[in-house]
C-alpha cells in the first residue's frame, strides 16, 4: 500500500523546470543584407521530458525535442505561419545559438545565429 500511495504521490507532483544552457530568449539574425539588420525572438524552454516549449518569429512551438548528445546541445521545432509549417532545428556553439529553418511551402532554406538577450531588454520587433 505505501509503494502504490509513493508512486501515486510521485506522478502527481509538479514537474520540475529542467534549466539548459539553451534555455531562454534569444535575438535571431535573419538579416539577408549586411547592412539591413533584421532579428526575430526566439524563446525556448527544453523540457526535462525532452520536448521544447516556447515560440520562434512571434509563432508559437508546436512541436519541438531536444538532445545533447556528441558534445552538443540542440533542438528542433516546428512553427507555422498559418500556411505551412516551418521546421528549425538550433545547436548551442560557446555564447551563440546557430541553427537553420526550412519552409518547403515557401521553397527556402535559411541558416541564422543568435544572441542571448538579456533578462530586462525587450523582445526585438520588425
Amino acid at each position: 500500500m505505501r509503494r502504490v500511495l509513493a508512486i501515486a504521490l510521485l506522478l502527481a507532483a509538479p514537474t520540475v523546470a529542467y534549466a539548459t544552457p539553451l534555455d531562454g530568449t534569444w535575438r535571431v539574425d535573419l538579416s539577408t543584407e549586411p547592412d539591413t539588420p533584421y532579428t526575430q525572438p526566439m524563446q525556448l524552454t527544453l523540457n526535462a521530458d525532452g520536448t521544447v516549449t516556447g515560440s520562434f518569429y512571434n509563432s508559437t512551438i508546436e512541436a519541438g525535442r531536444w538532445k545533447e548528445s556528441r558534445g552538443r546541445l540542440c533542438a528542433s521545432f516546428r512553427t507555422t505561419d498559418g500556411v505551412g509549417p516551418y521546421h528549425t532545428a538550433v545547436c548551442l556553439t560557446g555564447d551563440t545559438a546557430t541553427g537553420q529553418t526550412w519552409a518547403e511551402h515557401r521553397n527556402f532554406l535559411f541558416n541564422w545565429n543568435a544572441e542571448r538577450m538579456p533578462a530586462t531588454e525587450p523582445a526585438p520587433t520588425r
